[in-house]
């Protein structure tokens, strides 16, 4: 058994296994092949990846050999008919095929096998492969500290000598995982939190970290969304547009982090909210890569409007490579057990709805059927 790890694109710091996670295979007989630089970013060395145990390749000799190869993001088109064939190379990462689903028609026509763990079944069995929950949870923590570094205030109350100083009041729109680390870390630095969510079942978790829970009445059911947002109704909207837009006004800092599965994020911020705010407030729209929770969200952009700052980072996980890295390449190793024996051979259970799940394309085909319904 090979498994191969590329380098990520330029924009691109963290890597899919650091050397410990290296060293875990290679004491198991896997042969772990690293691309040159790999791990650079995410402050891991080629020298530290051979001491693991890796060989260090190009990434053509890599794709040429392997029979896993780990890529966080789509690997270069360039390399990829190499992948073909009856004994085609299975790749594993995060790639987003709701929204990149034409491009899983072409691998699925080069016959790659794919698994997108971002598609994995939001289940208990799954929790220790949940990409998205690891890195969401960096995504909250960073969201806080960004926001706290370009804020032209203090976080926490003060009682000077000069005079009183008020704490920063914080609103937190979504308390999925990126929400309540975002409520926890806000919390620390002495800000006074509310936080909104369309599922009541969340506000228990909100009032233990110690912030106010502001409540709409008549949300769809999102219990079984896997921490998702979920589409409203028409009069549900214009109750928590209101709402959010009285929170809105007396905010300093609102994080946005609502998204739902294959669609646009719903934009719960209009231009008009943001005219209301406080010069010198900061939103940080976590959602931007789908669009955004605000109407004026660019993604990888601050945009500022009416002397606010409107931060599009949905790429704050990045920030953070070292940990990011240790956290994904855990979820990676435990994903691995599913479809490696204990021989050492590649076995895919297709009775295993966790293998099922996250299989994008296989034998020509693609597998996940919301894909599918896409094409």
């Amino acid at each position: 058994m090979i498994i191969g790890v590329l380098q990520e694109p330029v924009f691109e710091t963290r890597v899919s296994l650091l050397p410990e996670a290296v060293a875990s295979l290679t004491k198991k007989a896997i042969t772990v092949l690293i691309e040159t630089g790999a791990g650079i970013k995410a402050s891991a060395s080629d020298d530290d990846y051979s001491k693991a145990g890796a060989q260090i390749k190009s990434a053509k000799e890599i794709i040429a050999a392997s029979d896993i190869v780990l890529c966080i993001h789509q690997p270069s088109p360039q390399f990829l008919p190499e992948t073909s064939g009856p004994d085609s190379r299975i790749l594993i990462g995060v790639y987003q095929p709701l929204f990149n689903f034409q491009q899983m028609k072409n691998w699925a026509a080069n016959g790659i096998t794919s698994f997108s763990l971002d598609m994995l079944p939001r289940t208990t069995r799954a929790q220790t492969m949940d990409v998205l929950s690891s890195q969401a949870n960096i995504a909250g923590y960073k969201a806080v500290l960004y926001a706290a570094n370009i804020f032209p205030k203090y976080f926490p109350m003060f009682m000077t000598a000069a005079g009183s100083i008020p704490p920063a009041k914080v609103l937190i729109l979504g308390a999925g995982v990126a929400g309540l680390q975002a409520i926890a870390t806000a919390r620390r630095l002495g800000a006074i939190v509310e936080v909104f969510d369309t599922r009541a079942a969340v506000k228990e978790e909100v009032m233990s970290l110690g912030a106010k829970f502001v409540e709409v009445e008549g949300a769809a059911d999102a219990s079984k969304a896997g921490g998702y947002a979920v589409e409203q109704t028409a009069e549900f909207l214009q109750k928590q547009k209101q709402k959010i837009a009285d929170s809105i006004a007396k905010a300093d800092i609102v994080i946005t982090t609502a998204q739902i599965p294959g669609k646009p994020s719903p934009v719960l911020v209009t231009a008009t909210m943001i005219e209301a705010m406080k010069k010198g407030s900061v939103i940080i729209d976590l959602a931007a890569a789908t669009g955004g929770n605000t109407e004026l969200t660019k993604d990888n952009e601050t945009v500022y409007h009416h002397g606010v700052a409107i931060v599009g980072n949905s790429a704050l996980p990045s920030t953070m490579p070292s940990d990011a890295s240790k956290l994904y390449g855990k979820n990676v190793l435990n994903f691995l057990h599913l479809i490696i024996d204990k021989d050492g051979k590649v076995n895919l259970n297709w009775e295993d709805d966790l293998v099922k799940g996250s299989c994008i394309t296989h034998g020509g085909e693609i597998m996940n059927e919301r894909v599918k319904a896409l094409i």
